[in-house]
Formats: structure tokens, C-alpha cells, sequence
């Protein structure tokens, strides 16, 4: 079989002297995984890639600078969106240009600009494209075989499995054994779902271990006893293990599915300090991961936490195939789950019409299809752009009077300018119906009670959560809604029996066992965010460095 191409790295620029340094750039640093091309007009870069095309190629990146007599570089991205969406894109600016670049971060899909000269690459060119590169490659589909998932679209072990190897940043194709028939002609269908991979091993119906194990991904505990255990790999829990790994703990975190938690499924994360492009879930995660295993951390899934209790001064954590792995101090930040839907028969459909939460696995059996929206917070807000994109039309589905109660303003704006988006206020679905798959769903006025059946394939649901607090039981101190009290929230009780028995006021964080800490959205009365959730995971560290030294 002959070798594929390598993606380009293409680069437009009217000022030969700045051409030759960004292919000197280029060339240095990603010669033998990108072939580098560079184009001194608009008009032939626009040649250069309509003959990619033709040839069935790939743009990786897109480097073009915004001044030039020909088209501006703002215009040029612009042609070059219906080309390639998917590459990545730059542009290459003068300091009074920046005003200009940040507007276009909405209008051409604009990843990042830099301001000329960008010396030294190796801090400000370098960095920045890596990144990038990186971002595209977990969305490249390559023309040559990989993993193939076969299935039926609308079964739930089918989504399950397409939604595990997605946030598990494998690439994979799907392949429905209705739609794409011509490709499972003469195949023997066996059980399904089942996965291929290239070497021709098939596995039918694997489990998410037999994934982890077969493609290398598993892990096992180096050692019988760490300085720190965390339970979650959400937000808080990977900033936490950043840091106590970084500062010399060993630190090993234990993850029930796959790392990221909510967080992880958000299709695009625009108000995260650092990203004016906005970040999707998966590529915060990805960065967050890399940055844990960078530092020596032990990262362990998907594996779930089924008891907590105390050995003297040591923790122990019993896992749910029955081993144990014990710490010197525990850090709790398990986060949140949906709430299921509250309609007759939804829990018919749940993998097969009705999702909590979605990730970039759906999204494009959504294409141009109808896809409907529960729920009024952010999360629902960002995915309900991010189906819009890709979808005919987006239903929002919400029990308030408008969006402005639970969401952020900048996504409530968004949304209210995006043509193909309807929001229905005062509105729940009471019903769910179809033959084997979600076909239709009932909706009623919460006013005036009058009801309407409607269409559905696809309804993405996010109604609020409840801790992941149940495998605790009585181990540690709990409010009424589950959560976990901390600190001086201690002496408010809670469902457990248990009460702050120390001769020292607890730390900040700690739980009603000395040397347990919770963080992030599980933590009764944290702020369910992003960013207080990395900075609680930071804080847990520090406290637990204290507790280290005092006790």
C-alpha cells in the first residue's frame, strides 16, 4: 500500500523576506511530519489548496498574513473555510492589527494570531503550533484504515462504545450496518457492536476494559501506598494531581469512566482564561491528562471507588474488582452526574435517542438532522451552538421564562443570533416514544398545560446533577442533597451520623475524616465552574501539604 501523504503546513504572505523566515520556521521544526508550502499571493494559495483538494489532501494549518494589496488575510481564511473547516488557522498580524484578529476569531473560525516578528519560535511560534497541531490531529480522519466501530446508530452499547474511544482521544470511523451497508457486504456481522482494529483483531462487544487492555491505554498502581489518592478526573481532580505531583507526592488518580468529567463533554468552553478562541472539553482534557502523566502522576481508569474508610493513619480506597489502594491523604472530587429525564419512557431511549451530556461522538449522525436540547445552564447553552453548526435545526427545551436566569450572557447573545436555533420557554418533555429507538417526544406548556408530539431522533439532556456521593454511604459527612461537607460546614450535620472529633478546627477543605479533602463540584457549596474547580483541586494540594507537616 502506498504511503499517504504528509498534511501541509501552508503559509501565505505577500512580503518575500517574512515568507522565507515562516518556511525557514516551519521547515526546522516539522520537517518529516508536515510538508511545508508557502504562497506569495492570496490568489495562489487559493490555487494551492483547491489542488490539495483535488487530490484528496489534507491543510493541517493555515498561516496567512492580514495585510496584503491582493485580499486581506481575514478574507483569505474566509474563502478557505468552505475548502477545509477543519484546518486549523492564523494569522500573522501587525500590533495595530490585533483589534481586527480578535474580531475574526468568530467570523473565520480563527485559532490564534501572532503579532510579527516572532522571535524567538521556539517561545512564541513553536508553542503555539504545537498546540494547534495537536487539536487537529485528534479531529483528522486519514484516508487509510484504523479503528472501526460496527453497529446499529441508535443501540446504546453502540453510543457507548463511540463515546468511550472519543474521549479517549482514539480515532475511529463508525460504521452502521443500515446506512453503510455496501461496507459490511460479505462480513460476518456476528455480535454487536463490534470493534476492528488494523491489525484485523475484532472484538465483539468489548467492554471498556477490553479497550483500555487491547490498545495499550490500561494502567495498573506502581506501588501499594501514595502520598495522595484522588477519586474523579474532572477539573479538580486533574488540577490537583498536576500540582501534587509537580511539588514530589506520589499521586495516583482513579477515574470511573474517562478523565474530564462534565467538563470534558462541553463542546466549546468560551469564558476560560487563556483561550479567547474558546476550548473544547476534550482538548482541556487532553492538555489537562498530558500535563498529569508530564509530572509523574499515576492515572488509572476507568476503575470505580466503591468504599472509603481508615487503617490507622493511612486511607484506603476499595476499588470495585475488590482491590484496595491506600494514601496518606485522599482527595475526593468525584463531580456530578445528570439527572435522568423525567418523562414517561425516557429510560427506553437513554443510548438510543436520549444522551446525558454529548460528546463530539454524535455529531455527525446529527448532521442536518433535527436535534432537541434540554436544559437552560451553560452546558446546555454550548452545546446547543455547537449542534447548530453541524445540525438543520436546534430545539432548546427549558422550563424557565428565558435563558438569562442560568446562563451566561455571552452564550445567551450567541444563541439568540443564531438563525437556526428556537428556544421553547415554559416548556418540559413529559414522554418519549418509538419502535426500539427515540421517534417522538411530548411537550408540555408548564402554564397552561396544554400539550404537543413532536418528532425527536436526537435529545441531548442537561438538567442539573447530583453528586457522585452514593459509594461513600456513612463514611463521611454529607449534606441533604449528597454533597460533601467541608470545613466549617462541618458543624451544619448532615445525613451522617458522623461528627468533627479532632482537637484542631478543620482545614478549609477537609472532610469529617481527618486527611480526606473534597474539591470542586461534589463539595457542598463550591461554585459549579471550571475554574473554582481547577482552583479548589490547587488549594486541596496546599492543605494537604499542611496536614502532611502538622499531623
Amino acid at each position: 500500500m502506498p504511503a499517504q501523504p504528509r498534511p501541509t503546513l501552508l503559509a501565505v504572505d505577500d512580503d518575500p523576506h517574512v515568507l522565507r523566515a515562516i518556511r525557514r520556521d516551519l521547515n526546522r521544526e516539522y520537517n518529516g511530519q508536515y510538508r511545508v508550502l508557502a504562497s506569495q499571493s492570496p490568489s495562489e494559495g487559493l490555487r494551492v489548496l483547491e489542488a490539495l483538494r483535488a487530490r484528496k489532501e489534507e491543510p493541517a494549518l493555515i498561516l496567512v498574513d492580514q495585510r496584503m494589496p491582493e485580499m486581506t488575510g481575514i478574507e483569505f481564511l474566509a474563502s478557505s473555510l468552505d475548502l477545509f473547516p477543519s484546518a486549523r488557522r492564523v494569522l500573522l498580524t501587525a500590533y495595530a492589527d490585533t483589534g481586527v484578529a480578535i474580531d475574526a476569531i468568530n467570523r473565520v473560525s480563527l485559532d490564534h494570531y501572532l503579532v510579527k516578528p516572532w522571535e524567538p519560535p521556539e517561545e512564541l511560534l513553536y508553542p503555539v503550533l504545537n498546540d494547534l497541531l495537536a487539536d487537529w490531529r485528534l479531529s483528522y480522519s486519514p484516508p487509510y484504515g484504523g479503528i472501526r466501530i460496527i453497529g446499529h446508530r441508535f443501540t446504546p452499547a453502540t453510543h457507548q462504545l463511540r463515546d468511550f474511544l472519543t474521549r479517549m482521544h482514539q480515532p475511529f470511523r463508525f460504521v452502521d450496518v443500515e446506512r453503510d451497508a455496501s461496507e459490511v457486504d460479505g462480513m460476518e456481522l456476528g455480535a454487536l457492536p463490534a470493534v476492528l482494529l488494523p491489525d484485523g483483531t475484532r472484538l465483539d462487544k468489548p467492554s471498556h476494559t477490553d479497550l483500555m487492555e487491547v490498545l495499550g491505554l490500561g494502567g495498573e498502581t506502581l506501588q501499594p501506598h501514595y502520598d495522595v489518592v484522588i477519586v474523579g478526573g474532572g477539573p479538580a481532580g486533574l488540577a490537583a494531581a498536576v500540582y501534587s505531583a509537580s511539588e514530589g507526592l506520589s499521586t495516583i488518580l482513579l477515574e470511573s469512566y474517562v478523565p474530564g468529567g462534565q467538563a470534558g463533554t462541553s463542546s466549546r468552553i468560551e469564558n476560560y482564561l487563556g483561550f479567547p478562541a474558546g476550548v473544547s472539553g476534550a482538548e482541556l482534557t487532553r492538555r489537562a491528562v498530558a500535563q498529569v502523566r508530564k509530572f509523574g502522576a499515576e492515572v488509572l481508569s476507568p476503575v470505580s471507588a466503591v468504599s472509603l474508610r481508615s487503617a490507622g493513619r493511612g486511607r484506603v480506597i476499595t476499588l470495585s474488582d475488590g482491590s484496595e489502594i491506600s494514601g496518606s491523604t485522599v482527595l475526593l472530587a468525584t463531580g456530578l452526574a445528570y439527572h435522568r429525564l423525567d418523562a414517561a419512557g425516557a429510560e427506553r431511549f437513554e443510548g438510543a435517542g436520549i444522551y446525558y451530556g454529548a460528546t463530539s461522538s454524535e455529531t455527525t449522525s446529527c448532521t442536518d438532522q433535527h436535534v432537541w436540547i434540554v436544559g437552560g445552564a451553560n452546558s446546555a447553552g454550548q452545546a446547543a451552538l455547537h449542534f447548530a453548526q453541524h445540525a438543520k435545526s436546534v430545539s432548546m427545551v427549558i422550563r424557565g421564562k428565558g435563558l438569562d436566569a442560568g446562563m451566561s450572557r455571552y452564550l445567551v447573545h450567541e444563541i439568540e443570533h443564531t438563525p437556526n436555533i428556537r428556544v421553547l420557554t415554559e416548556t418540559r418533555i413529559v414522554a418519549a416514544d418509538g419502535n426500539g429507538r427515540l421517534e417522538q417526544i411530548t411537550l408540555e406548556h408548564v402554564t397552561t398545560g396544554a400539550l404537543t408530539t413532536e418528532p425527536a431522533e436526537y435529545v441531548f439532556t442537561y438538567i442539573g446533577a447530583r453528586p457522585r456521593t452514593d459509594w461513600l454511604d456513612q463514611s463521611v459527612l454529607r449534606d441533604a442533597r449528597g454533597f460533601v461537607l467541608t470545613g466549617p460546614d462541618l458543624c451544619l450535620g448532615g445525613t451522617s451520623p458522623l461528627r468533627w472529633e479532632q482537637p484542631r478546627e478543620p482545614m478549609l477543605l477537609e472532610t469529617s475524616m481527618p486527611g480526606v479533602f473534597a474539591a470542586g463540584d461534589v463539595r457542598s457549596q463550591s461554585i459549579k465552574r471550571i475554574a473554582s474547580g481547577v482552583g479548589e483541586g490547587a488549594m486541596a494540594v496546599a492543605l494537604i501539604h499542611h496536614y502532611r507537616a502538622v499531623c
